[in-house]
């Protein structure tokens, strides 16, 4: 047998919305230390010739801590299951694999152990689980993170030479295939308010804060990063909130208690002569979803029925969102959608489901918020949220925003061949 006759295996990543629709999540018995999920994916695998590519679902089994700190390095254990290729030789080889993997918003890649394996044709390799080491990103304290599969590489030796198979998840990164809940920081003082924000010489301001010991406290007022010399006294009730009053006879840019950053503070400087004030008035403008004539047709093209359920995956377009209402409120983006139909025939698509895994981006690098996605999901007529913008409680909010995401339909075995359509909604409120 010639060496360019071998076959391989495949270790590969996840189609995004396979885990939406229908994975599962299951703790692993006897320890409350880590949780195992099962989730079935999807890959394209580029194989060596002879061997032809293929594609297809893999369930991969990947067991996690259930949670962690910030810079922690900890486990993962990755079991592929069965591989969607079929080999055509019978072949002895030894496989190595690496898998790349995004930890949250970082690419980190675990390698398994050479793996000998006797091929048999027709029938498709199960790889042996393994396990490497990941690191939890630094500052996703309080966060979920997410690990998804990005590319599997796997060599493998026959007869001395080197074969390789890259299989890459549709779409690409995968759905989650497993998730660390990260430890919050512990609670610091922080000063939170301060009234008036803004004033001249002999002015007094009452400082609030949070999350101090309980006992008295002290407030002071600096210019520039430079304490000048006003300082103020006060107390912390129990639950930690904190009450601060000083007088500020000196020019001030910043008043905060204990060591804290502070919170901005305007100096007024008293002027002589004829006072000329000026006013302008700052009118909210709008929380706004578009384009106005809505989103380009998303055409998953032509699938043939074959009896078996098959998945189609594509990519929403992404709609817009401007928030110019000058405030310190949040939104929420929802998607809903209409039945699989064809109007002119009758034909419903009853048994289809159509998957969505959001995505928000900031498009105005000056907007003062952040956007944040959903969980990736089924689109149904309930209401699903897809992505949302907190509230700023005394911060200002608002900005520019682009949100869309991967798209999936699963489609039954058997149904009417013909044309249908289902309507997406984006409703924002």
């Amino acid at each position: 047998m010639s060496t360019r006759t071998y076959r391989r295996r495949i270790l590969a990543g996840a189609g995004a919305l396979t885990l939406a629709l229908t994975g599962g999540v299951a703790g692993l018995a006897g320890s409350a230390q880590a949780a195992t999920k099962t989730t079935a994916v999807f890959v394209n695998c580029d194989a060596p010739a002879p061997q032809p590519d293929g594609s297809g679902d893999q369930n991969f089994t990947v067991t996690l801590p259930d949670g962690a700190k910030a810079g922690d390095l900890v486990d993962i254990t990755i079991d592929p299951g069965a591989s969607p290729l079929l080999p055509q030789f019978a072949v002895t080889s030894t496989n190595t694999t690496k898998m790349t993997l995004k930890v949250g918003g970082t690419t980190q890649t675990v390698t398994s152990p050479p793996e000998t394996v006797d091929v048999t044709p027709g029938v498709p390799l199960d790889p042996a689980a393994f396990t490497g080491k990941i690191t939890v990103p630094d500052g996703t304290e309080g966060t979920t993170v997410n690990v998804t599969i990005d590319l599997s590489v796997t060599d493998a030796v026959v007869f001395g030479s080197t074969f390789t198979t890259t299989c890459t998840p549709e779409p690409r990164p995968s759905a989650p295939v497993g998730s660390i809940a990260v430890e919050d920081l512990p609670a610091v003082p922080v000063t939170t308010r301060l009234t008036p924000s803004s004033g001249g010489p002999d002015t007094v301001v009452a400082a609030e804060g949070a999350n101090f010991p309980p006992g008295a406290v002290t407030c002071a007022a600096s210019l520039s990063g430079t304490d000048t010399g006003d300082t103020g006294t006060g107390t912390a009730n129990a639950a930690g909130a904190a009450s601060c009053e000083i007088t500020l006879t000196k020019k001030a840019d910043n008043v905060r208690i204990g060591s804290t950053d502070g919170k901005r503070f305007t100096w007024i400087q008293p002027a002589e002569g004829v006072a000329h004030p000026v006013d302008i008035e700052v009118l909210p403008g709008p929380l706004a979803l578009g384009p106005t004539a809505g989103l380009p047709t998303l055409d998953f093209g032509a699938v043939t029925i074959n009896g078996k359920a098959q998945s189609v995956t594509g990519s929403f377009h992404a709609a817009t969102v401007q928030d110019f209402r000058g405030g310190s409120l949040g939104w929420d983006l929802t998607v809903t959608r209409t039945p699989f139909l064809n109007q002119a025939s009758g034909h419903s698509m009853d048994g289809a489901q159509l998957g969505i895994q959001p995505t928000c981006n900031v498009t105005n690098p000056d907007s003062p918020s952040a956007c944040t996605a959903g969980a990736p999901g089924a689109i149904t007529d309930t209401p699903m949220k897809v992505a949302s913008q907190a509230a700023g409680g005394d911060q200002l909010t608002g900005g520019e925003f682009a949100v869309g995401g991967g798209a999936m339909i699963q489609l039954p075995p058997f149904m009417f061949a013909d044309t249908y359509q289902s309507i997406v909604t984006f409703s924002i409120a």
